[in-house]
């Protein structure tokens, strides 16, 4: 269909086709089911591409929030080319509103691939996974004791020195300067909390920033404050962490990984050695794995099984 900026807009039912035409070329692969309670939004028929991508993205499965930055992509790509094509999913960066790289505002950078990415409930086990070769790893401590809360953070940062792993502190991002991470590891709830004196500190003191991601809109959000990477996920069920939203599946995270394409990107939720291949084919260069690691019997012959997996060839 080719677009020009005086095509006549006359006929609602148009719109309902194209938004049919969109669900159709993708429900085999990005299809989830509608979110409870999640009313469809009504796009601006003046625009058909923005209406009938908002319509599609709903019946598709997509948040609202979700769904409405996806009709802007979609817009947005229409008028870059000229033409609508429901096959066309958009991935351009610039069409959602992506700065070019590089970027001043930029944290500190990661490696392209992080690899396995080992997320730990405590120091004991952040450290066993270094010690036993994961590249990467986090200490992802929950307390309500201040003074148990550094003892974790500083008892990890000693543990995994010299193992040449890269050590991610989840939330307590004034210990981690203190003690010396790597790096900082921010869900959304902990980015909103977080002020721009925060975010400067993490950066003038040379710490990486990886940041929590479960769809389109949170993506723009983390997007903003160009961090080191870019955690994507759920991409499967897990019972570890109460998800808002539901699993993403493959099909979504290949198309946000091409989105994302300048960022390092780390797929997690519920990946195990099965899945492992359709979440690689994706394009990420990083899983992040809980269960599937403190579960092994074996775990240096598990983490060098792994390790292998996501060597490139």
């Amino acid at each position: 269909m080719i677009l020009t900026r005086n095509a006549p807009l006359n006929v609602a039912m148009n719109v309902q086709a194209m938004a049919q035409t969109i669900v159709q070329a993708h429900q085999a692969t990005l299809a989830l089911p509608p979110p409870p309670h999640a009313q469809a939004l009504k796009g601006d028929v003046d625009d058909m591409v923005f209406a009938a991508a908002l319509q599609a993205g709903h019946s598709l499965g997509f948040v609202p929030a979700d769904a409405l930055c996806l009709a802007q992509a979609w817009a947005r790509q229409s008028l870059r080319t000229g033409e609508f094509h429901p096959e066309q999913w958009p991935t351009e960066p610039a069409d959602f509103g992506l700065a070019p790289w590089p970027r001043q505002n930029a944290f500190a950078p990661c490696p392209p691939a992080l690899g396995l990415y080992a997320v730990m409930p405590d120091a004991v086990w952040t450290v066993r996974m270094a010690r036993a070769g994961v590249p990467t790893v986090q200490l992802r401590f929950k307390s309500a004791d201040a003074a148990a809360v550094r003892a974790e953070v500083f008892s990890a940062v000693a543990g995994v020195h010299g193992t040449g792993a890269r050590l991610f502190i989840n939330d307590h991002w004034q210990l981690a300067i203190e003690a010396g991470a790597y790096g900082v590891h921010l869900g959304q709830e902990d980015l909103q909390a977080m002020t721009p004196a925060g975010l400067k500190a993490i950066k003038d003191a040379g710490l990486r920033l990886g940041l929590s991601t479960h769809g389109y809109a949170e993506m723009l959000i983390a997007d903003q404050h160009s961090p080191s990477y870019i955690a994507m996920g759920a991409v499967f069920p897990t019972t570890l962490k109460q998800m808002a939203t539901a699993p993403q599946g493959t099909g979504r995270l290949a198309v946000y990984a091409r989105l994302l394409r300048d960022y390092p990107r780390v797929a997690i939720g519920g990946i195990d050695k099965a899945s492992l291949p359709a979440v690689l084919a994706s394009g990420v260069g990083s899983v992040g794995v809980v269960r599937a690691l403190m579960a092994a019997n074996d775990l240096d012959a598990t983490v060098a099984e792994w390790n292998a997996a996501l060597t490139p060839a």
